[in-house]
């Protein structure tokens, strides 16, 4: 494995242990992430939109026998609202942490590929018109990659359809 520059042997072997010893979990942070993504699982299943749709149903049908009052549109127009930006807070956080994780992982590819270009690692901090130029950078380098690596000499008509006939 090659050993990146200023980086002895010794200390590539202390950052993997330390990798695989996680902090603790403690705090309002972790509890939050925690619930944050326990909730928008739960949101994002089947059993939600049922559910959400069997209340709609309901406060509907509740409607005659509130008259459809403006105390009852209030009621519903300040739950939704309420459940609304609730859960928008909610899937933000899960986003955050699922892009970070997806950026580490990235990051990690490149430090373990010879030929990377590490400049691009912090790429997501970098505003759009700097992002675009970087592209335009990488596809005047490569502006045809292959679409399929080779892997004889011989040409194979690519299928079409699912295979099944």
């Amino acid at each position: 494995m090659p050993v990146a520059r200023g980086v002895s042997t010794r200390e590539r072997h202390q950052h993997r242990v330390a990798v695989d010893q996680k902090l603790p979990h403690r705090g309002l942070s972790h509890w939050f992430s925690r619930f944050a993504a326990r909730a928008a699982n739960a949101a994002g299943s089947h059993w939600a939109f049922i559910i959400t749709g069997f209340l709609i149903l309901a406060w509907f049908v509740s409607g005659p026998l509130f008259r459809f009052s403006d105390t009852w549109q209030l009621i519903a127009n300040t739950v939704t609202t309420l459940s609304t930006a609730l859960m928008v807070f909610l899937i933000q956080n899960t986003q955050n942490r699922d892009a970070r994780a997806i950026h580490l992982k990235l990051d990690e590819l490149l430090r373990a590929t010879p030929n990377a270009r590490k400049e691009f690692m912090e790429a997501e901090e970098e505003d759009l018109d700097e992002i675009e130029r970087e592209k335009a950078i990488v596809d005047k380098d490569d502006p045809a990659p292959p679409e399929e690596p080779a892997h004889d000499h011989t040409t194979h008509e690519r299928q079409r359809g699912n295979g099944k006939t």
